[in-house]
């Protein structure tokens, strides 16, 4: 029996289940035992950031992290009531935009750090590099930190320093040796701030409490992408409907390109989805699908609002439902099938994709 049809499923959309994303942090924070500070950044890994954080208050978080002031903004305007931390390093620029909002900066340099102080007594966190490469203090630039330490003397908002692990599932001693700097780095300054953090979903799961600290920042597990050592539950299904089938003989190709051809009589359906909503391109001639509860093969390329599957002998009828993850076919075995990532699959998905979520069974 096809899904019945409603104004936000005659297309596309993505099926979310909160439930699930709550469970993904509950689990998280017994694997970890300390509180959380969860990811809430590029709108919810791309299946909204309201939703996400309104549900995920129910897990008792310290809090929330964005990467952008203005999705700072969007959950205190929202009334979402607990601090938010933004993790691009802070543009003095901006100061004024996090007073707004309440919001935490990060703080990874010397000229950032004196005008966050110069401006009041905000709350702030630390970025230490150790390894990442990407921004923060260089833990091993022992000029610059005291330099930092003599500003971070009387600074009463200094509530937090962090590190970001670079591969913290699959290099134990890497992350070992990170860890180890940032306790250095932390030496050189002139106390403990009150809350350190720096497990990610992945040091979660690799190495439980062992790098906790205060705070832990799961992701791309509240979402249900796979980790290694994490108990893991699908949140997101992206569905599409069939909007025309057609029968193929022998040799005939699908397509720009005809870079696939039928190898014998088959049926061919096309899906009302494409890249336009954030279905990779790579994943032309390479990905599957679930389509009446077979697992069929991506034909052709993947075109901007459309792409065609082929169906073999299925009974495949307009207005079926095939589901393109998070079914049969995973978020992580698509990703993989792309040559990507699952993080990179949700936060590319579409903005005319509707979100649909629901509660309980």
């Amino acid at each position: 029996m096809k899904p019945s049809f409603t104004p936000e499923t005659q297309r596309a959309w993505v099926d979310i289940d909160l439930d699930a994303l709550l469970r993904n942090a509950r689990s998280y924070r017994d694997k970890v035992g300390v509180p959380l500070l969860l990811m809430v950044k590029a709108d919810g890994y791309g299946l909204g950031g309201i939703a996400a954080a309104r549900t995920l208050l129910a897990a008792r978080p310290w809090g929330f992290g964005v990467a952008t002031v203005d999705e700072a903004r969007a959950l205190h305007l929202k009334g979402i009531v607990a601090p938010v931390v933004v993790f691009t390093p802070l543009n003095p620029a901006q100061i004024d935009l996090h007073h707004a909002v309440a919001a935490r900066p990060t703080i990874g340099d010397l000229p950032a750090l004196a005008a966050w102080l110069a401006a009041g007594d905000g709350p702030f966190h630390l970025e230490i590099d150790t390894g990442m490469r990407r921004s923060g203090f260089a833990w091993n630039d022992r000029a610059v930190l005291a330099e930092a330490g003599g500003l971070l003397r009387e600074a009463t908002g200094w509530e937090g320093a962090f590190t970001h692990f670079h591969s913290a599932e699959g290099d134990p001693q890497a992350t070992a040796a990170q860890w180890q700097r940032f306790e250095e780095a932390l030496g050189l300054l002139p106390r403990r701030p009150p809350l350190l953090h720096a497990a990610n979903s992945a040091a979660g799961g690799a190495h439980g409490a062992t790098y906790a600290a205060d705070l832990a920042r799961p992701g791309i597990h509240l979402y249900g992408g796979t980790v290694t050592g994490l108990d893991t539950v699908p949140v997101a299904a992206l569905r599409a409907r069939v909007v025309a089938v057609r029968r193929l003989a022998t040799g005939e190709s699908v397509s720009y390109d005809a870079t696939w051809r039928a190898t014998g009589p088959t049926t061919v359906a096309t899906l009302g989805i494409g890249y336009g909503d954030g279905v990779p391109r790579a994943l032309s001639n390479v990905g599957v699908v679930e389509l009446l509860g077979q697992r069929r093969p991506i034909a052709g390329r993947v075109t901007m609002d459309q792409m065609m599957i082929d169906a073999g002998d299925l009974p495949v009828a307009v207005g079926d439902v095939a589901t393109v993850f998070g079914g049969m076919v995973t978020l992580d075995e698509q990703a993989a099938l792309a040559g990507t990532i699952g993080y990179e699959l949700l936060t590319s998905l579409g903005a005319r994709l509707p979100r649909l979520y629901r509660r309980g069974p």
